[in-house]
């Protein structure tokens, strides 16, 4: 048997580089007691916890796999609610960092979350137009909501009523009674897709935001209001629209509907609109907590501030124009006219929503949140479009109010995407360059210790001893830049065109370019005289010039520094001797350019990898083809060898690192974790790490394990995750009576709620053998007239000796209360009678009501078909009735009983609360007498 060879597996080590990532919403958060300080932003799959005073990230909520497309904090302040792009949530508590609650019903990405004013419901929106209750304290779903046709964009609690309000960007917005779970009310008063809305003004009024420059405000009148003799009418707003039953069209061309008679919940009436300055359409609409300042902004860099008038503003308003009016009217006017003309004053929907001021930021705007501090300042936070947090603030109860930003995060990432990485000898500086900086940064800590401006860079490498810089850029420049103090010391012209590639010569005396001028140039670093003081500065010349005939993608010196391999435009790679220049060899074979290249330390092999998604592997010596290998779903982007190996590691569009074996040509390893496409890779000279870079705006460290990575057991975990992944994309379990549409359970189908039900299984079989064996066991000791021990099953051994039937319980507790449903709903008919006459004897001890309850209450109703024509479970059914009835009422006392002592204590630590309060304040009254005696006592004594 011959050896196998042992690889080293690579593991993901962390995130950087990154501020925040696009795909979700910034959100203010409170931490350590301090509101306005912290704030969430979405990071790939993790969540970056960033304090703005000092600009420092103090915490990351950890992701499995998917990206963050929604943040959500709860009213307490305590947890975040975050959403996914599978369609799952996750419950982060922000005093651990832990997310121990995760609730599954989605199939897309979650678009909306948003908690009730308790904190004890969270509603979510998805792409998969469902919007579903969640109940956060049981950790379960409530009911799925259908009726949009198209994404959910929004979603809303009514504070004091059981509704709950949601649009779509199928233009409709809908009210939904949560007491009967049915939608009572369609508004289509928006012919294109509505963004956003907000509840305002006590809940009185709704302001949507949609694909056009128009603010839409609807009042709101409940119906106990309307019906209520005492109340007054509400005030009508100057153009509102009549009151007709048919859906009819208004004079902005937006279509309305009235009322019917048969809505007995509200009515809902277009109140006015508000016109923005931006003309594209609404991207986040948005109130502060107090409901009183509105903002909202579109694809560009301005965000809208209005403020929201109340009551008694208002009405000072009303008596302002009044007075005016009244000014206005003659002397003689009679008592009849002055009475009309209170009558007639009427304030518009711009007098009640007035414009505040635009916030204007350095980027485009991609998520906003705000607060309102005890002093009355307004603060704006913002997620820009590239890698930027910024903090604005103003008082919004002044004349016009100044925006300013206080506060900025840019020190942790680049505003564009990093296109070139390279690693220092020493294996702890990582350089990485964008369109607009070059930043080197700690390995170890991860934190950016310079950063300098730079042209668009292409390429880029570490001048020897790790103290200079040099950069290839898009306009064909080298540009040399000084460490330690950071300072640009040279730029120098070095191509017509990009300056695509950059290898460092294996003497590290010079290096070589190659450019979009179809030359590659020779470079050697020299010491000249600096101007400015009397020390000689790094510098570098040019020596030779090889002129081709196509464009030059790649340039790689060998080992040895004899050959050097050039890619250019036509698709092929061509080797040169280094001395002469002269042509050796021609690799072709590729059917499109190739774009990276690199050669094994031994100078043996050549990897070729093309945007034709193949990576080839050749002899250096003939130039013949080892092995054409298809890498990659997309473009290969960058390929790297392992230092003093023939392992290579390619990176692709399609969002995958690969790690391959060029003598063996076997794929052994694929790094996960990149969201879009990447774009280049270092490797450390030791071979231990690995950075890349994405078009999401991270950087990734990889770090090298000491675990052994064996292929087959590599083969079987793909098959495994493969396996998960088509269980979750498999069809719904469906109900009898039930069609595969109409599945209104909360939960999905996930291969944890398969596992679960499989744990069921598995100890219902236990049961039943260990009941059979019991069995048996006690009719061969009553034949031998003696007892003899049972031997314990060691699965009941390891959970201490229990019984079977509480090893059963104890497997229904273990499981999470998020999968429960599911997991009874995949579960087959055949074990439904044991597990009924089971929770029969669970109720009657007494123990876990409410979960035997929950679970009880649902199979009934999945299997009441079953159940009822089986004449076996009649009496099991009865029993279970009169016991779980009576177990109820007695759970019931309890609580009532317990509710009431706590009501009790409450009132008695009021009372005691009132009368401390009252002593406090006599003592403060005494103590000011005293001061104030002493004071006067001074001033006569003065005199």
């Amino acid at each position: 048997m011959g050896l196998t060879r042992q690889y080293l597996r690579y593991v993901a080590s962390a995130v950087f580089g990154l501020i925040g990532s696009q795909k979700g919403n910034i959100v203010f958060v409170t931490l350590r007691g301090e509101k306005g300080r912290y704030v969430a932003v979405p990071a790939c799959e993790h969540v970056f916890i960033w304090d703005l005073r000092k600009g420092e990230k103090i915490l990351i909520l950890q992701g499995l796999k998917h990206e963050v497309t929604f943040l959500c904090p709860s009213p307490d302040g305590l947890h975040l609610a975050v959403g996914y792009e599978d369609g799952s949530i996750r419950i982060f508590s922000l005093l651990s960092g832990e997310g121990n609650v995760t609730f599954n019903g989605h199939k897309a990405a979650i678009t909306s979350l948003k908690y009730d004013q308790l904190g004890g419901r969270l509603a979510s929106g998805s792409k998969d137009t469902d919007t579903i209750v969640w109940d956060v304290i049981n950790e379960s779903g409530l009911y799925r909501l259908k009726g949009h046709k198209d994404a959910v964009t929004q979603a809303l609690f009514l504070r004091d009523k059981n509704l709950l309000v949601t649009s779509g960007k199928d233009t409709m917005v809908k009210w939904w009674d949560l007491d009967t779970q049915h939608c009572f009310k369609t508004m289509v008063g928006h012919r294109t897709e509505v963004w956003g809305l907000v509840l305002v003004s006590e809940e009185k009024r709704l302001i949507t935001g949609a694909s056009d420059s128009e603010l839409r405000a609807w009042d709101i009148a409940y119906l106990q209001e309307i019906e209520d003799p005492e109340e007054p009418e509400p005030k009508k707003v100057k153009g509102s629209s009549p009151g007709i039953q048919d859906t009819h069209e208004a004079e902005d061309g937006t279509l309305e509907m009235d009322e019917a008679p048969e809505d007995r919940i509200l009515t809902c009436r277009k109140a006015g609109s508000i016109m923005r300055e931006g003309r594209d359409r609404v991207v986040n609409l948005a109130v502060d907590r107090t409901g009183r300042i509105l903002a909202c902004h579109g694809t560009d860099s301005v965000l809208e501030v209005f403020c929201i008038l109340s009551k008694e503003e208002i009405q000072k308003k009303i008596d302002k124009k009044m007075k005016k009016a009244k000014k206005k009217a003659k002397l003689n006017s009679c008592k009849e006219e002055e009475e009309d003309l209170e009558v007639n004053v009427e304030m518009t929907l711009q007098d009640e929503i007035q414009r505040v001021t635009n916030i204007k930021t350095s980027a485009k705007i991609k998520s906003f949140d705000l607060i309102h501090t005890p002093q009355g300042e307004l603060k704006a936070v913002f997620l820009l479009q590239n890698n930027l947090v910024e903090l604005y603030s103003l008082n919004p109860s002044m004349s016009a109010p100044q925006t300013v930003r206080t506060n900025r995060i840019t020190i942790g990432g680049h505003r564009s995407d990093v296109r070139t990485l390279s690693f220092s000898s020493d294996n702890i500086a990582v350089l990485s360059a964008a369109a607009d900086s070059v930043k080197i940064w700690n390995r170890s800590t991860l934190q950016c210790i310079r950063t300098m401006t730079c042209e668009y860079a292409l390429c880029s490498s570490f001048v020897p001893g790790d103290r200079q810089v040099v950069i290839g850029t898009k306009t064909g420049k080298l540009q040399l830049y000084d460490l330690a103090s950071g300072n640009l010391l040279e730029t120098i012209d070095a191509h017509d065109g990009a300056l695509w590639s950059l290898s460092l010569s294996p003497d590290q005396r010079g290096f070589v370019t190659g450019g979009a001028d179809k030359s590659v140039k020779f470079w050697d670093f020299e010491l000249v005289k600096d101007e400015n003081s009397t020390q000689k500065r790094l510098s570098v010349k040019q020596t030779r010039t090889l002129q081709l005939d196509e464009e030059v993608l790649c340039v790689s010196y060998s080992p040895n520094q004899k050959l050097l391999a050039v890619s250019l435009l036509d698709c092929t790679v061509k080797v040169f001797y280094v001395d002469t220049l002269k042509f050796f060899l021609s690799l072709y074979g590729h059917k499109l350019p190739v774009i990276c290249m690199d050669i094994s330390y031994d100078g043996a092999l050549i990897a070729t990898g093309s945007a034709d998604r193949n990576v080839k592997i050749w002899g250096l010596d003939f130039g013949d083809c080892h092995k054409s290998l298809f890498a990659h779903d997309d473009s290969v982007m960058y390929l790297k060898f392992v230092p003093k190996s023939h392992l290579f590691f390619t990176a692709g569009k399609d969002h995958k690192i690969k790690q391959w074996d060029a003598d063996k040509f076997e794929h052994i390893q694929t790094l996960e974790g990149h969201h879009q496409e990447i774009w280049c890779l270092a490797v450390s000279p030791s071979g231990d790490y690995i950075v890349s870079s994405s078009h999401d705006k991270s950087l990734r460290l990889w770090e090298r394990t000491r675990e052994p990575l064996i292929l087959e057991e590599e083969r079987e975990m793909q098959r495994e995750a493969e396996y998960e992944e088509s269980v979750a994309k498999e069809d719904q379990p469906v109900v009898p009576g039930e069609t595969q549409g109409d599945n209104y359970f909360t939960g999905k189908k996930t291969i944890e709620t398969v596992k679960a039900a499989e744990r069921i299984m598995e100890a219902i079989e236990l049961y039943r053998e260990e009941t059979a064996k019991m069995r048996e066991h006690k009719a061969i000791c009553k034949a031998a007239g003696k007892e003899v021990p049972l031997p314990i099953n060691p699965i009941l051994m390891a959970y201490g000796s229990i019984s079977p039937s509480a090893y059963v319980l104890e497997i229904f507790k273990g499981i999470k209360s998020s999968e429960l449903e599911e997991s009874l709903l995949v579960l087959p008919f055949s074990y439904v009678p044991d597990i009924l006459k089971l929770f029969n004897e669970f109720i009657q001890q007494g123990s876990d009501i409410e979960l035997l309850c929950r679970c009880l209450f649902f199979l009934l109703r999945i299997h009441f078909g079953q159940i009822t024509s089986n004449q076996m479970l009649v009496p099991v059914i009865e029993k279970l009735k009169e016991t779980t009835i009576s177990k109820v009422s007695q759970v019931r006392d309890v609580i009532g009983f317990n509710m009431a002592g706590l009501d009790f204590l409450k009132r008695e630590c009021e009372a005691k609360s009132e009368v401390m309060f009252f002593a406090d304040a006599t003592s403060h009254l005494e103590e000011k007498k005293r001061k104030k005696k002493k004071r006067e006592k001074l001033i006569l004594t003065l005199t």
